[in-house]
């Protein structure tokens, strides 16, 4: 049910490496399993921000339940992985966090 979109400008030589590194880490923000965790990486785009072209990363962490009270905690975690990660700096990241409802994210043909 958690899925984690990570778009960046920069090249991610081994996307699965990182890609399940993240999904522990969503897990681990999160406090739920690992095995409802999506994570989704697009790298090389073009992406601008603040003007320049620097490395820079977009994120959408969706989630069923998703706590609106801790998504400080949330981008701290998951800025802090990116840099650590990517080399990218935490000031060129943005999330996007979003509470799906259950009957709006389906699942082996149904619904949550």
């Amino acid at each position: 049910m958690p899925l984690l979109s990570i778009k960046t400008s920069c090249k991610i030589d081994d996307k699965t490496s990182i890609a399940l590194a993240a999904s522990r880490q969503a897990a681990e923000l999160l406090g739920k399993p690992e095995s409802y965790v999506m994570v989704l990486i697009e790298d090389q785009l073009t992406l601008v921000f603040a003007g320049n072209d620097q490395p820079a990363a977009y994120l959408e962490l969706k989630s069923l339940g998703l706590p609106e009270s801790q998504t400080a905690e949330l981008s701290a975690g998951l800025c802090n992985f990116i840099h650590q990660q990517l080399s990218i700096d935490i000031e060129r990241i943005y999330i996007e966090f979003s509470n799906a409802e259950r009957h709006m994210w389906g699942w082996k043909g149904a619904t949550f």
